[in-house]
């Protein structure tokens, strides 16, 4: 998962971005608000955590023009400004949760789960996808490619649902498992590329020359 991290003073960027960093996130860093905006409507992040009080552009209209441009990836703010009107002007600019300084890197952490985790919720939610000639009905779990219909295991649904939520970027085997399996299971990666290679036999014309869902070596796969 990858989160952005929008904060002016570099003693906290840092800690804020190594103690991101060692729970296993990518993470990336501006130093203002107009560099944030730039890094954040240029790249994809699953998240952006942003300082209030920023030079040239600060964290609520920095907010509201993220959404204003179609950016629907949640925000938390973090701010020393704790009155109930920040707060209030805050989450009515579009930000999804809010912190006042100090705080505890544990409750920071603790935020940043709910958020990715009502995001893969959100992500997850897709009934159609069309991915060239092929179209996913996950209500009805059939995959169609052309005039041939696959039916779809409940793995499988859960494995393409992951796919398409992050289309473009690379869904790790730790993910898959941990989404579609869950912590109760006990199966191994190699689990997951068995199930790769049957959905490619279904998603791909030429599955040993896959134009779809690749390989991203070292690191999973990925949906294009």
């Amino acid at each position: 998962m990858r989160i952005l991290v929008i904060e002016d003073e570099l003693p906290m960027r840092t800690a804020l971005v190594e103690t991101l960093q060692a729970e296993g996130y990518r993470v990336s860093s501006a130093a203002d608000g107009l560099l944030g905006l730039e890094k954040a409507c240029t790249e994809k992040f699953d998240l952006v955590l942003m300082d209030v009080m920023m030079p040239k552009l600060d964290g609520f209209a920095l907010c509201r023009e993220l959404r204003k441009r179609g950016r629907d990836m949640p925000v938390l703010m973090l701010t020393a400004k704790g009155s109930i009107d920040d707060r209030v002007a805050g989450l009515d600019g579009g930000a999804d949760d809010y912190l006042v300084k100090p705080f505890s890197l544990r409750e920071l952490l603790a935020r940043v789960r709910v958020l990715l985790r009502r995001q893969d919720e959100k992500a997850l939610g897709l009934e159609i996808v069309t991915i060239g000639e092929v179209e996913i009905r996950f209500s009805q779990r059939t995959l169609c490619r052309g005039d041939v219909v696959f039916d779809l295991s409940e793995k499988e649904l859960g494995m393409l649902r992951l796919l398409t939520a992050y289309r473009g970027a690379t869904v790790s085997r730790e993910k898959f498992l941990d989404v579609v399996w869950g912590y109760n299971a006990y199966p191994t990666t190699r689990t997951v590329d068995n199930f790769i290679t049957t959905l490619r036999a279904k998603l791909e014309s030429d599955p040993k020359n896959p134009q779809h869902l690749l390989t991203v070596r070292g690191m999973g796969y990925c949906l294009m």
